[in-house]
């Protein structure tokens, strides 16, 4: 009987109709189907459903050394950017905002995303990008009424919230599944030369209220302190020692230096006695100015809470593209991962932390490239093999092969940071962080930002391009393409580069949203008009190809499968060396893998 209903035709149907029912895609629908805002919450509605069934597994997958070590590592990951970015905030809206309202944000998110979220590897907290917008929006509001701003600021969460809502219930997040290399390396590098930018302005500042030692001595720190964190996450990288001493420095390559220079700026005599700057703080769990924590938004005038729409939906746009990118970088290829994704829940859940953040005063939280895939890597376990290559002289060569054999996935380790960064807001814990000296937090910026640059594909490309040609891997992808295809591809990128820093230095940096989010339509509709489909499968790819992600956009993007065909290796009707190309590009990008930089989005 049971073999007589699947042969026929009509129940074979039927169960093809459910199954479309029951799954997320909008590909290949008609009528008003094919509509998101016509059926709204459907994306959020699959993501829970699919991601509920392992909650249990979050929890018990917890219980390995692998989520202690990503624990510790990520609160010195993520609080010391935090503070460092605060304290430009600090200066720069008049004293709001300060160390308590950004360990406030951070914990408030943490905890919200560890214990709901479909995507608990996703760091999220205060990033380098709200501190300009909100200090943008401060520029302008002064020039009006500096009493005002606030309540103002309220009012931009309040309406980034409501369209936080909107896009997540017309399952708009979809489009994030055209998000390729071409635009997070883009954002990547743009991310690390605004970090650089906020480390020098940070040492100037230094000078401004120190003296001539104080200064120089803050020079000194940071200089060393990125040279320590440097240093130390590259022996992780290396070959040197045992697999379980180089794990050991790269899971606390933030953590030792951060100890020593706070300490070394505290030797009795000299160093003691020089006048550094050090984290201003106030009372446990107190506003960093004399108000409670509930702004009185409603008493703003009707005219101004207006006049917040625009800024609320920049700012929504904003973290449309920075919250997902960085989810989609800790869901990254390079990373096995099993569990699905949640992209529509999540981004619900972000438009609620942005309601509650706007109406208590806090930096908005959202997800943080830099911190994210940090995340994911500090999870993931590696293995070195040995590669041993014959000569032609009877010798061999020798290399290590490292590969991320799978990833402890788990909601936990997030969880115990966020409580972490909820008793860094105690007494104690405070004044602990007021004996730190501000020029370590210009390090941060440092390490963050060249670590963003460094490992960057723009960078990696440029320096195929410059190589002499006899020393370059003849399996290399690059070199079954034009050169002059790569240069108008990296080309594109640097310009995009180039717009998104010029802007963000000038009033107008309120703007450098749109021109981020640009930077989708610009790679999905002209690109392909200027590269053939085999170009852009060997320059470009999805950041995250895994089906169990791009599970969530209701699978791989339509437009983008031919590409991604050939950039797997699948599909070369042109040229008989695709399948060396994907072998190297399996190598570089996949099997072959690289630990995670802090900083580091792309490899």
């Amino acid at each position: 009987m049971e073999s007589s209903d699947a042969t026929d035709p009509g129940n074979k149907e039927r169960l093809e109709r459910t199954k479309t029912r029951e799954s997320y895609t909008f590909q290949g629908q008609r009528g008003w189907r094919k509509w998101r805002i016509l059926r709204p919450g459907r994306g959020m509605y699959h993501d829970v459903k699919r991601r509920l069934p392992y909650y249990w597994s979050d929890i018990t997958d917890a219980l390995t050394y692998r989520a202690f070590a990503s624990t510790v590592r990520m609160y010195f990951v993520n609080v010391l950017p935090a503070i460092a970015f605060t304290l430009d905030m600090y200066r720069r809206t008049g004293e709001f905002f300060g160390v308590n309202e950004a360990l406030f944000a951070s914990a408030l998110a943490g905890t919200v995303f560890s214990l709901l979220s479909c995507q608990p590897l996703t760091i999220v907290g205060v990033t380098g990008l709200i501190a300009l917008f909100n200090y943008t929006i401060y520029d302008i509001i002064i020039q009006y009424d500096p009493s005002i701003y606030p309540a103002f600021t309220a009012w931009v969460g309040i309406w980034a919230a409501i369209f936080h809502w909107i896009v997540s219930f017309g399952n708009y997040s979809d489009y994030m599944a055209y998000v390729t290399d071409f635009s997070s390396e883009t954002f990547g590098m743009y991310v690390g030369i605004i970090y650089c930018i906020k480390g020098v302005e940070e040492l100037v500042y230094l000078f401004e209220v120190s003296d001539f030692d104080g200064g120089y001595l803050s020079i000194i720190i940071a200089i060393v302190y990125f040279g320590s964190v440097y240093g130390l996450e590259k022996v992780g990288n290396s070959t040197v020692f045992t697999p379980g001493i180089r794990s050991i420095l790269a899971d606390y390559s933030f953590v030792f230096p951060t100890l020593f220079w706070v300490g070394f700026s505290h030797i009795p005599g000299r160093l003691e006695n020089t006048g550094l700057y050090r984290v201003p703080i106030v009372g446990a769990f107190q506003p960093t100015v004399d108000r409670n924590w509930v702004i009185d938004f409603w008493n703003l005038d009707v005219g101004w809470v207006f006049v917040a729409v625009p800024f609320g939906f920049l700012m929504m746009l904003l973290f449309y593209y920075d919250h997902n990118v960085s989810s989609l970088t800790a869901q990254a290829r390079q990373y096995p991962l099993t569990k699905p994704a949640g992209f529509h829940w999540d981004f619900f859940l972000l438009g609620c932390t942005c309601f509650v953040g706007g109406v208590i005063g806090l930096p908005l939280p959202n997800g943080l490239v830099p911190q994210a895939p940090v995340h994911t890597d500090s999870l993931t376990i590696y293995e070195t093999k040995l590669e041993v290559t014959k000569t032609k002289d009877g010798g061999e060569i020798r290399k290590p092969m490292v590969e991320a054999t799978a990833v402890v996935e788990q909601r936990i380790s997030h969880f115990l940071m966020a409580l972490a960064i909820w008793g860094t807001m105690t007494g104690p814990l405070l004044t602990v962080l007021h004996t730190m000296p501000a020029a370590v937090f210009a390090g941060v910026f440092f390490v963050v930002g060249w670590g963003s640059i460094e490992t960057n594909g723009i960078v990696l490309k440029a320096r195929y391009l410059i190589s002499e040609r006899r020393f370059i891997d003849r399996d290399e992808p690059l070199n079954t393409i034009s050169r002059k295809k790569i240069m108008l591809f990296i080309g594109l990128q640097i310009f995009g580069v180039i717009c998104t820093v010029a802007i963000s230095q000038t009033i107008a940096a309120i703007g450098f949203p749109v021109l981020i989010i640009a930077l989708i339509p610009l790679r999905t509709f002209l690109m392909p008009k200027w590269f053939s489909v085999r170009e852009l499968g060997v320059l470009d790819a999805l950041t995250a190809n895994n089906p169990t992600v791009l599970v969530s956009f209701g699978g791989t993007p339509s437009g983008m499968r031919e590409t991604e065909e050939i950039a797997r290796g699948v599909a070369d009707a042109e040229s008989g060396t695709m399948a060396k190309v994907e072998s190297a590009r399996s190598r570089s990008r996949g099997r072959s893998a690289v630990r995670q930089r802090a900083g580091s989005i792309t490899r």
